[in-house]
């Protein structure tokens, strides 16, 4: 037996916020896709229908939809259509490399390898990844992840200070 859809009921001040929001040229796609998604639920239409409607999953519609009502305890002064239908946080994975690790690889990277005994004329990835392990910045690095750094921009390959 289906689940039965969340009933999302308007208030005529969110219903206008969100036609006003689906209106506006400098809308984003997903914001505006999100509040038709709403307005539609609001409307008393199925998370099948409006899914077929705007071609979209059923899961993003019973998500949003779910979202939707879960912030209904909250004025709309406080927290506006935007911030409800935005993305949720993700934080992602810690940085590995801190900030004054990096500052060492650049510092390394803005040097001529000759000064640290390298018989060459420019930092390879290899090089500067053995460089930077030698020197104790870090424990490990790739060559890749070396060159990756380099070729960012924030290292000159040639060994001259960038200004």
């Amino acid at each position: 037996m289906p689940k039965r859809a969340t009933l999302v009921v308007l208030s005529e001040e969110e219903q206008t916020a969100l036609v006003q929001l689906t209106k506006r040229h400098k809308s984003g796609q997903q914001l505006v896709l999100r509040a038709q998604i709403v307005l539609a639920a609001g409307e008393g239409q199925s998370n099948v229908k409006i899914a077929q409607e705007l071609s979209v999953s059923v899961e993003t519609v019973r998500l949003w939809r779910n979202r939707w009502v879960a912030g209904r305890g909250i004025a709309l002064k406080e927290r506006g259509v935007e911030e409800r239908l935005a993305d949720a946080f993700r934080p992602g994975a810690p940085a590995r490399i801190s900030a004054e690790q990096r500052c060492q690889m650049e510092v390394l990277a803005c040097e001529a390898p000759g000064q640290s005994g390298r018989p060459i004329s420019q930092w390879s990835g290899r090089e500067i990844a053995e460089e930077i392990i030698q020197r104790g910045i870090v424990k490990q690095i790739s060559r890749r992840h070396a060159a990756r750094l380099l070729k960012k921009g924030a290292f000159n390959r040639t060994g001259s200070a960038i200004g």
